[in-house]
This record gives C-alpha cells, sequence and structure tokens, in this order.
C-alpha cells in the first residue's frame, strides 16, 4: 500500500465542502490533519466532520504551514490570495493544489510555476472538468488524431441567470473579474487542453455591464445587490493562436440567452468536429455524406448500473494524489494554467481599453 499522506487545507468555504472534503474523504491514503479559515467556526465544523481527533484548526495559514509532517496543502481561498498561500506552501515542502482560476493575474501565476520549479514540488490547479467522462473521452479522440488539425473551437460558459451572490464573488479586488476568470476559465482550459495549443499570439475582448445594474432580478440565488456587483455580468473573447487557430470564448453569469452551457467547447478540426453541447458528438463527412455521431458513455445494459462509479471531483482528487505518489506530472500542469490566466488577463486589458493585446 501506498504512503498515506497527510493534508492541510486552507479555505473551508463552499468549494472546499462541495467538492474537496468530499473527495479526499474516500482515498485511503489520505488523512486530513489540519483545517484553516479566517472564521474559526469553519475550520472548526470542517474538522469535526472530516478530520481525526487529533485535527487541528488555525486561523493563519503561516502557523499551518509550520507543520513539518504536513505532505500536502489544498489551497481554496479567494483569487487575490491563491499566489500568496501557494508559494509560501511550496516553499514550506509541501506539494499544492489550488483552487481555479491559478491565480488572480498573470504575473502571480508565473511566481506560482517558478516556486513549483525552484522548490521541486508539485503544484496542480483545480480544473475538474478535464476529468469528467465527456472530456476524457474527447481528449482521447483528439490525441488520437480523429479530428485532423483543430483550427477552430468555441469555449462555452453561459448562464442565463446564475449569479453568485455569497462570498466575494462580485468584488472585483479580491476576484479578479466576474464570470470570465470564474467560469469563462474553466471553458478556456478544456478548449486549450483539448487543442495541446498553449500559444497564444492575439486578443480581443469585450466584457459588459448590461444587467447587473438591476434591482430585484430573477436568479438562482436570489436577487444580487447592484451596488455590490462590482465585476462584468458577461464577457466575450476572440483568441487567435501562434499557427492560426482561433477560439471564440464567451461567458456569462447573466444573459439574455437560451443557449446556456458551461465547461463546454466546440471544435472544427480538418477531419471531424466535436460538440459537447447535448451529450458528446462528433460531425464530418465519410463516402461523399456527412454523419453525426452521438457517443454513448455509460455502460449500459445492466440494472443499478451504468458503469460510471466515480465522479470528476473523485477522479481529480485520485490522479492528483497518485501524481504524488507516483512521482509524475498531474493531469493540470501549471504551466498550462499559467497560459489560461495569461490569455483572461490579456482578454480584460482588451476590455478596458478597446484594443488587441498581443503576445510577446
Amino acid at each position: 500500500m501506498s504512503k498515506v499522506y497527510r493534508l492541510g487545507i486552507i479555505g473551508c468555504g463552499g468549494i472546499a465542502n462541495g467538492k474537496h472534503f468530499p473527495s479526499l474523504s474516500k482515498l485511503k491514503n489520505i488523512e486530513i490533519v489540519a483545517f484553516c479559515d479566517i472564521v474559526e467556526e469553519r475550520a472548526e465544523v470542517a474538522a469535526k466532520q472530516y478530520g481525526g481527533e487529533n485535527a487541528k484548526v488555525y486561523t493563519d495559514y503561516t502557523a499551518l504551514l509550520e507543520d513539518g509532517t504536513i505532505d500536502i496543502i489544498h489551497v481554496l481561498t479567494p483569487n487575490e490570495s491563491h499566489a500568496e498561500i501557494s508559494i509560501a506552501a511550496l516553499e514550506a515542502g509541501k506539494h499544492v493544489m489550488c483552487e481555479k482560476p491559478m491565480a488572480k493575474t498573470a504575473a502571480d501565476a508565473k511566481k506560482m510555476l517558478e516556486a513549483a520549479e525552484r522548490t521541486g514540488k508539485k503544484l496542480t490547479i483545480g480544473y475538474n472538468n478535464r476529468f469528467r467522462e465527456d472530456s476524457l473521452y474527447l481528449k482521447k479522440l483528439c490525441e488520437a488524431g480523429q479530428l485532423g488539425h483543430i483550427y477552430y473551437a468555441r469555449a462555452h460558459a453561459i448562464r442565463r441567470r446564475a449569479v453568485p451572490t455569497w462570498g466575494v464573488f462580485l468584488d472585483e479586488e479580491k476576484q479578479g473579474g466576474g464570470p470570465l476568470i470564474d467560469i469563462g476559465t474553466h471553458a478556456l482550459d478544456l478548449t486549450l487542453w483539448m487543442m495541446d495549443n498553449y500559444k497564444p499570439k492575439v486578443v480581443l475582448g469585450t466584457k459588459y455591464h448590461e444587467l447587473s445594474q438591476r434591482e430585484n432580478a430573477a436568479n438562482a440565488w436570489g436577487p444580487w445587490d447592484p451596488e455590490k456587483f462590482k465585476v462584468e455580468d458577461s464577457a466575450f473573447g476572440m483568441i487567435v493562436m501562434e499557427n492560426g487557430a482561433t477560439i471564440m470564448l464567451e461567458s456569462s453569469w447573466a444573459l439574455n440567452s437560451l443557449e446556456v452551457d458551461e465547461a463546454k467547447c466546440s471544435l472544427s478540426g480538418t477531419e471531424a468536429g466535436a460538440d459537447m453541447k447535448n451529450g458528446l458528438r462528433i460531425n464530418g463527412e465519410q463516402f461523399g455524406r456527412l454523419y453525426t455521431n452521438e457517443i454513448e458513455l455509460s455502460a449500459g445494459g445492466v440494472a443499478f448500473y451504468d458503469g460510471n462509479e466515480e465522479s470528476a471531483p473523485d477522479l481529480e482528487m485520485r490522479k492528483w494524489i497518485d501524481a504524488i505518489d507516483q512521482d509524475k506530472d498531474p493531469l493540470v500542469k501549471p504551466e498550462q494554467a499559467y497560459v489560461v490566466s495569461l490569455i483572461l488577463e490579456a482578454l480584460y486589458e482588451s476590455a478596458r481599453t478597446g484594443k488587441a493585446v498581443y503576445f510577446n
């Protein structure tokens, strides 16, 4: 049996309770021994539910990092503190999983990448949508060359009315932006990964505050406060890569649209196309006729069992711990996540200035 790893959580809010704690608790070679949050009660509640009898609670992450017995840290805080905490954890000799996006700014993301390279510790970013069944199957198709050269793609992150009204999501200073950096980041990561293309040439972006200032608006999580809504309600961009490929990125928390898709992509290659909008579909031309194939992802045919025992977050956590245990690269490499941050920041700059942003 592999080593049992001691793990500390910094940030015991929604993403910790919704994803990390439930999935990590299923792993037999993980012991969550430290819980840190600026709200002590949140850390205490998490420690009682997911920690052992000797689990420790902290409100200061620097004190947690002084524990030399901890092997792994998960950074689940607002975007503005991702880099500071991750770098400190790496330098304290810990492997780090940081939630998406990598950092609030590209400069901070680069510092995280450099810290991982300098310390020799593993760093990954929480792009859990790569671990979905449809994503993994489509990636295999792309790697096998079934789509040919992918020269056009669309990255989808559209919500009709689903503005997160809790925490600091609407605070531009703490988060760096709204739906573009929150959910657009997932769609962009998925698209770049499928294309295996991380060399952007130029971007042109737009962002809007068209619906954010409305009172008593319909919303999945209740009306937002217009005075607190400091980030964009939607943002869009065109990204041209060095090899000429084009990506159209669309993101919104509030948009008058019935085309609602989140963390999806559509790909167009020389041999075939693919999209995730209604299941996973492959399209192309064969023997002088056009075809559309719907991929069946479940095993099917067996009562009470569809062959899918492991959720995307469960697989994400297991593969991350396996990468540490087997000393191999994590599926989400920090240098890939850095390019995502680089592009997102350029799109925000383009939206602000009204000009295209070129990469050196």
